[in-house]
């Protein structure tokens, strides 16, 4: 945007935004003794213009952006919008580690946690021994087995071939949930783990399960699992809304020893059954309706969804007027049966640290979804990057608005319960003001989100009026992000991080993120994932050379701890190594994100290389959406489906670019083509699904080989909305 230097702002500039006379003469006073000190456009003069003039929430975010652009005017690429303190730094997590243990790691090259981090972000990798053992004992992580060592990595002959990932923590067995309701030095018997409130209810107070009545839901749900006489291993879907009842289901299907199957409740009747013939579900727990506002939405979708026995939790009280299929139980009557044993401790089932723990899908590029098993490992990946990333400790209070249908909603449970947090969870739409006022109440102190989240708060003004104060950083995933609405959303907490966390359901967490010890830029990633290496291919398929700056498509080191090594519905070899160069004798693991470095040593994300999109924080392929599209309208006779950022950053919007068997088409055409799609879309894949824009193009660029070109199409496009903006 364009702007004025900091020392060329005047009083009237500040006091046309809105701003009284008083406060704007106060405000430049304040300004000018801070260039006096700082001078006009370094880190520090924004960061004491943050804490000290931009405190205030309420203030006009034009303001704001006056500031942040003005200091920051000359800088250059990917200027810090925080920059960590010596002192906080060495109070979080790692800084902790490293002030007792830094030159133990690093020797003599160990400065301090801030300077030191990205070293030892790079011992995590090569030393991956030293590292997680380290870091399982900093968590209290407890074994029933240990292992028998952390990694294998010479396996002989085909297992080489098999987990070109190693094999991890050999020998050892856990119970992921057990150790989410261990009493250890994290935590005890009364302390609140999970808070929550339901939408509509915000003036009603919080409520609270303390660790020692969560332990005994569980318990109960266990022992009715049990009942039930599957076998061990066998597959239980959960589909309903992220709350607490799920959240206990979840974990004593892990407890007793079965496999979640994860669907998102979003999802149309077909998709919940492919999920369900995929990972062969023998239960299914769902609710009978979502309570969205003043809104009841069905959810029993059974018969739809050619689903197997099905346990139906009541939205509203205890219990329902819906009529259930013969083999169904009502939440009431599956514990019925238990009641007896209510209160008493279950032996949880020790498993190989191999065994699948959870069923997650991810979009391919053909129909179905990518089918992938969760082992035990999976969990002690996501709660270390919580640990080590977001700073997630004893007292905190985590929000990430989620589902267990997503793979943030499986790793909230465990980034929360494994690291002694609390989690906060609203039942209810996130997008209106009570939802601010819960996470006021909640005294959240780590709130996750993906970008659209804030947009609709930005635009909406949701937030207004209530105290963020409590948030020590927030989490971003899913989608891009866009830098002024992130200046805006650090705004809100006075001017607190927004940590970038970018993975896989594969990756059972993040491989590229940021951290509370080095400075953050908006919009951009700071580090690597600890014990993750990332390389940027070239044209020809070779690795740059580490910090220097370039763009090109993303690939992964093989040895990661939690990433998958099976896929239920193709070859997981095919998928992610087939092809991929190798780098010191190891095969690369093929992600397929174009990645930028840049020359400050940031990365940003440029989406997908191949033609998967991202949707509202879903990866759905183009093929999908276009076979949707080309059965709307007889006169349709092929569609290309891409996803074009919006030319001020942020998530991608889904565009359909249509080509017509009568070519002539008016605006009013192409606008009721655009909710046809929709609806059919929403129908057919998903509600959330929404077409931005349907372009009409007398035919689609294709390769010699008759493939679609979509880059071309989204490189054309989003030209043609640069160029609408001159």
């Amino acid at each position: 945007m364009a702007c004025k230097s900091l020392c060329s702002i005047t009083v009237s500039d500040i006091e046309s935004l809105g701003i009284s006379r008083d406060a704007a003469s106060t405000f430049h006073q304040r300004l000018t003794e801070i260039i006096g000190v700082h001078g006009a456009g370094s880190p520090a003069t924004w960061q004491n213009i943050a804490s000290s003039i931009l405190n205030n929430p309420e203030l006009p975010f034009s303001f704001h952006q006056m500031l942040y652009y003005g200091c920051f005017k000359d800088y250059g690429p990917d200027p810090p919008a925080w920059i960590p303190d010596p002192k906080s730094a060495a109070l979080t997590n790692v800084g902790r580690l490293l002030e007792r243990r830094g030159k133990e790691f690093l020797g003599s090259a160990y400065k301090d946690p801030i300077t030191s981090f990205s070293d030892f972000q790079k011992f995590s990798v090569s030393n991956p021994e030293v590292y997680w053992e380290t870091v399982f004992e900093e968590m209290n992580i407890s074994f029933s087995k240990p292992p028998e060592c952390i990694l294998r990595d010479n396996l002989p002959g085909e297992d080489r071939s098999s987990l070109p990932s190693g094999q991890w923590l050999p020998g050892a067995s856990i119970n992921p949930a057990q150790n989410c309701l261990n009493v250890n030095g994290n935590r005890s018997l009364n302390d609140t783990v999970i808070i929550w409130r339901d939408e509509l209810h915000d003036d009603l107070p919080l409520q609270r399960m303390t660790l020692q009545e969560l332990r005994q839901e569980i318990w109960l749900v266990a022992y009715a699992l049990e009942s039930l006489g599957l076998e061990k291993g066998s597959a239980i879907a959960i589909d309903m809304p992220m709350n607490c009842k799920a959240v206990v289901i979840y974990l004593a299907i892990i407890l007793a020893g079965y496999v979640v199957v994860s669907i998102a409740d979003s999802f149309a009747a077909r998709e919940i059954s492919t999920r369900l013939r995929i990972s062969n579900a023998k239960v299914i727990f769902t609710q009978d309706i979502i309570i969205r506002g003043d809104k009841s939405l069905p959810l029993y979708r059974i018969l739809e969804a050619q689903a197997p026995m099905a346990v139906v939790i009541p939205a509203r009280g205890s219990g329902s007027s819906m009529k259930l299929r013969s083999g169904d139980h009502s939440w009431c009557g599956f514990l019925e049966g238990v009641n007896s044993v209510k209160g008493k401790e279950f032996i949880p089932a020790e498993q190989p640290v191999e065994t699948f723990t959870n069923i997650l899908f991810s979009s391919g590029t053909t129909g179905d979804p990518k089918a992938i098993p969760w082992t035990n490992i999976t969990a002690l990946k996501a709660a270390a990057d919580a640990w080590c990333h977001f700073d997630i400790r004893k007292g905190d209070i985590v929000c990430w608005p989620t589902n267990l249908g997503w793979m943030m909603g499986p790793w909230l449970v465990f980034a929360s319960l494994l690291n002694g947090a609390s989690m906060a969870l609203y039942n209810g739409s996130p997008l209106g003001p009570g939802f601010a006022k819960f996470v006021q109440d909640a005294k959240v102190t780590m709130l996750g989100l993906v970008p659209s989240l804030v947009r609709s708060w930005k635009n909406a003004n949701s937030t207004s009026g209530y105290d963020w104060s409590s948030i020590r950083c927030f989490g971003s995933s899913g989608e891009a992000s866009s830098v002024d609405e992130y200046l805006w959303l650090m705004g809100r907490a006075h001017y607190k991080p927004v940590i970038e966390y970018c993975g896989g359901t594969e990756i059972g967490g993040g491989f590229i993120t940021g951290s509370l010890l080095q400075a953050q830029s908006l919009a951009a990633f700071s580090t690597p994932a600890m014990g993750c290496e990332l390389f940027i291919l070239d044209d020809d398929g070779h690795p740059l050379p580490d910090n220097v700056a370039g763009i090109g498509e993303l690939a992964l080191g093989s040895l990661m701890l939690g990433a998958s090594n099976t896929l239920l519905n193709a070859d997981h070899y095919d998928v992610y190594f087939k092809g991929m160069p190798l780098w010191n004798g190891k095969v690369l693991r093929r992600h397929g994100d174009i990645l930028e470095r840049t020359v400050r040593g940031y990365y940003h994300a440029h989406g997908r290389a191949d033609d998967t999109m991202n949707l509202g924080g879903i990866k759905v392929s183009s093929v999908e959406i276009e076979r949707v599209c080309n059965g709307v309208g007889s006169n349709i006779l092929e569609t290309a489906a891409i996803g074009v950022p919006p030319s001020g950053g942020g998530p991608e919007q889904l565009v359909i670019a249509v080509v017509l068997k009568n070519s002539s088409s008016t605006a009013e055409d192409l606008h009721k083509l655009r909710i046809s799609f929709n609806s059919a879309l929403q129908k057919s894949l998903n509600p959330l699904f929404k077409v931005s824009q349907v372009v009409s193009v007398p035919s689609l660029p294709r390769t010699a080989s008759n493939k679609v070109m979509r880059r071309v199409l989204r490189q054309q496009l989003a030209e043609h909305r640069q160029m609408s903006k001159i």
